[in-house]
């Protein structure tokens, strides 16, 4: 995953592409998910949190090479932490990720 302040983007050689799929590559949804939660984890601090995906949607195609901006909302009170994917200001997928059970994070 490259990355420039605020963008990311996954490289044609990334290896995901070579099953996601063939001859019409697109992004995996795992690997937006997981740019939602590291920006999470850099902006809030959330890195040592438990966390759990409590909604997400995927509402575009997100090719190799495409610029993406990760958008998050913080939480309020114990709710949860919102995100949005951008492409050239075209949402790919929207979420909530939130902490996870007290006893998630004591096996970490």
């Amino acid at each position: 995953m490259a990355s420039e302040p605020g963008l990311l983007s996954y490289p044609p050689d990334h290896p995901a592409f070579a099953g996601h799929f063939p001859g019409n590559p697109i992004v995996p949804g795992v690997l937006l998910l997981d740019a939602a939660i590291h920006a999470l984890g850099e902006t809030a601090g959330a890195g040592e949190i438990a966390l759990r995906i409590e909604s997400a949607k995927f509402v575009g195609v997100v090719r190799p090479g495409d610029a993406l901006q990760v958008e998050l909302q913080p939480a309020e009170g114990a709710g949860p932490w919102r995100f949005v994917l951008r492409h050239a200001q075209r949402t790919v997928a929207h979420g909530s990720l939130g902490r996870a059970p007290a006893e998630a994070d004591a096996s970490r």
